[in-house]
């Protein structure tokens, strides 16, 4: 692969990044793009800091919606759409992690409403064009540039309240996207400093986040590494991996960060032999030369979970993943036959230590 044949998009958005940028940004952002009446969207688990993001906004607020789920179930977004109808809302404001920014970019997919993000987790979905809704046990995804937020803040003081295993695997999800955007057929030199950079920010950031979780400059520095890497997710096309995590989550239920730290060890190992230099870059931002395994250590160190069977996927559930993953088309370093995928699944069911391709 020449590195110096590539096409690199970049979209317009915003970035604000700054501690306490939440409750004075979201305002000053909604009034940079026109916008008067906002619906507020989150989860439960994330209503109070959606209700501070809220009264922030004064009265551009046009209401709070609590809806968010994980995975986006269609009827949760055909509720979204109902509540920003029902407000009058011309755009929205999504706080929180993956579920809230998922449920934001359906609605904007559904309605062309611009979207202001304010992640409080390293999800990375708010710097993407990417949707995802799941109906009938099945994880659809896309792109449409009509879903990437406007605006995006970072405020690394909304992650303090983050616990430290949900800090750990959430940012590990975000190496995810920087690991497959190395070897992705669309990347590029700037994706590829991008990539690497994300990972040593992120892999540097959790430890000190696990020895002293009220650190906002270790927050700060992982919430740098996951906006690097979400950039990197949305400028590149995903492979085995995302496929992988894609499918255990829209079929089977398990929950999205924790699945991608267990299986993307093994879903690299696969595809390392076949992009060396991919595999070095990660090496380096680990600073170790087996990168996979090294991964599978980092999670292990921090009390991560180490296997699908942790996680609640049942042995015969194993065939039924593979058979979709090999089952549908995405771009991959390396050809996937059931086989293989059953190979990558078995390995992380296990969580045993990880062997190459």
């Amino acid at each position: 692969m020449n590195p110096f044949d590539f096409v690199y998009e970049t979209r317009p958005a915003r970035v604000v990044f700054r501690p306490g940028a939440a409750l004075t940004a979201a305002a000053d952002e909604a009034r940079h793009l026109g916008l008067r009446r906002l619906l507020v969207l989150s989860g439960e688990r994330g209503a109070d800091t959606a209700r501070a993001v809220a009264d922030s906004l004064g009265d551009a607020c046009a209401g709070l919606h609590t809806g968010a789920r994980m995975h986006v179930p269609v009827e949760v977004a055909d509720r979204g759409v109902e509540a920003v109808r029902a407000a009058g809302a011309d755009g929205c404001v999504a706080v929180g992690g993956g579920s809230a920014i998922g449920l934001g970019k359906a609605i904007a997919l559904r309605t062309g409403l611009p979207l202001i993000a304010v992640p409080s987790t390293y999800a990375g979905s708010e710097m993407t064009p990417v949707w995802g809704l799941t109906e009938h046990g099945a994880k659809r995804t896309g792109r449409d540039p009509v879903v990437l937020p406007r605006s995006v803040v970072y405020d690394p003081e909304l992650t303090l309240s983050l616990p430290v295993p949900l800090s750990v695997t959430s940012g590990i999800n975000a190496l995810a996207h920087a690991v497959e955007a190395l070897y992705a057929p669309d990347g590029s030199p700037l994706v590829a400093l991008m990539a690497e950079e994300g990972v040593r920010a992120l892999a540097g950031a959790l430890p000190e986040i696990a020895a002293a979780p009220d650190s906002v400059p270790a927050r700060s520095r992982a919430l740098y590494g996951a906006w690097l890497c979400g950039a990197c997710l949305g400028a590149t096309t995903m492979g085995l991996h995302h496929k992988l995590c894609h499918v255990l989550g829209g079929t089977f239920g398990l929950p999205h960060a924790e699945t991608h730290t267990v299986v993307l060890p093994y879903a690299f190992a696969f595809n390392a032999p076949a992009v060396p230099e991919a595999a070095a870059a990660v090496g380096r931002a680990l600073g170790a030369e087996d990168a996979p395994a090294a991964l599978r250590e980092l999670a292990g160190r921090l009390g991560a979970p180490r296997s699908l069977a942790e996680l609640g996927l049942k042995e015969a559930d194993l065939a039924v993943a593979a058979g979709q993953v090999a089952g549908q088309p995405y771009a991959n370093p390396r050809p996937v036959t059931v086989d293989d995928a059953l190979g990558v699944l078995r390995a992380a069911y296990e969580g045993g230590p990880v062997l190459g391709g």
